[in-house]
């Protein structure tokens, strides 16, 4: 059954260094763009992993050379992520994404180069990777048949396996024909990208890493550690300093983004309540409002982060 969209949906696989997304890069990066009508656009992208901070090529983890099969000499005469920015922004724009188990990792790593990028160049990047509906087809799998990629394949495409198994355009290839199946097999399925981006019912995370997930009130809540299950908004009033400890701390770039986004938005909030009810935005901050600001953070700060 082919798709039914609206608008593009870009199906996507990874090949990372490692699996510990803040110390992590991108070697490999395939794109499967899927157009209303079904027309299909393909695109690979091999790329030099690299440390800003130390300003070199960043190694590949053996077990991870092991699975992939790359190697660190393979990648270096290739660009960096921040050099194909710009090409991966044109072709993500006013599209939706899908992949297999891309929600736990793929996405997240692809949010975390975005942010290096922003971070260590400076460069302003028009995508909100957050705005994009995401359909993880191992989801759907695993609510309709628990197991892997291979199987899935093997279920949903005719019983053969897929040759070259663990290439990032092979597997993008491979989860755009096991959606495609799974729409055949299972009639109650909505052909819908949005109903199958919500497919499962799991919680909506306002980070990748899900440190943030929102309450049934859509309030961002704080989901792990001393917090847990407070919202960010009630941390933030008794104990600000937490956010600075999560800017500080061994967290994603986007986890980070996300808590410094909230602070901006509360502080903002605090700064129009003193000014009447006006709107944080209506002229900038004078310089005893600037101090006050200041002062607040510095009249919660507890010293104690445990």
């Amino acid at each position: 059954m082919e798709l039914e969209l609206k608008r593009p949906l870009v199906f996507f696989d990874i090949e990372s260094t490692g699996l510990n997304i803040p110390i992590d890069s991108i070697i490999e990066l395939s794109f499967v763009k899927i157009l209303p009508g079904g027309e299909q656009r393909i695109k690979t992208w091999k790329i030099k992993p690299w440390d800003y901070d130390a300003k070199k090529q960043r190694p590949i983890t053996p077990g991870a050379s092991e699975v992939n099969g790359v190697k660190d000499e393979d990648l270096v005469d290739c660009p960096r992520f921040c050099d194909v920015i710009d090409e991966v922004v044109n072709w993500l724009e006013d599209s939706d994404l899908a992949g297999f188990n891309s929600a736990k990792f793929d996405l997240p790593m692809l949010a975390e180069e975005v942010e290096r990028v922003r971070k260590y160049t400076g460069k302003q990047i028009d995508i909100n990777l957050h705005e994009m509906k995401m359909i993880d087809v191992q989801v759907i799998y695993h609510m309709m048949e628990p197991r892997n990629l291979k199987a899935a394949y093997r279920l949903y495409c005719g019983g053969e396996d897929f040759d070259n198994a663990h290439t990032a355009e092979a597997d993008t290839i491979a989860t755009y024909e096991v959606l495609k199946g799974q729409l055949d097999r299972y009639p109650n399925l909505k052909n819908d990208v949005e109903y199958l981006a919500n497919f499962g019912g799991r919680p909506r995370a306002v980070d990748y890493a899900g440190r943030l997930i929102y309450n049934e009130n859509h309030e961002p809540v704080i989901s792990f550690g001393k917090h847990k299950g407070r919202t960010a908004r009630e941390v933030f009033n008794t104990e600000p300093s937490y956010f600075s400890w999560i800017a500080q701390g061994d967290f994603t770039l986007d986890t980070k983004r996300q808590f410094e986004m909230l602070k901006d938005q509360f502080m903002s909030e605090r700064i129009a309540s003193r000014r009447g009810g006006k709107p944080a935005t209506s002229k900038p901050l004078d310089d005893k409002e600037v101090k006050d600001a200041a002062q607040m953070l510095k009249d919660h700060f507890t010293g104690s982060l445990f």
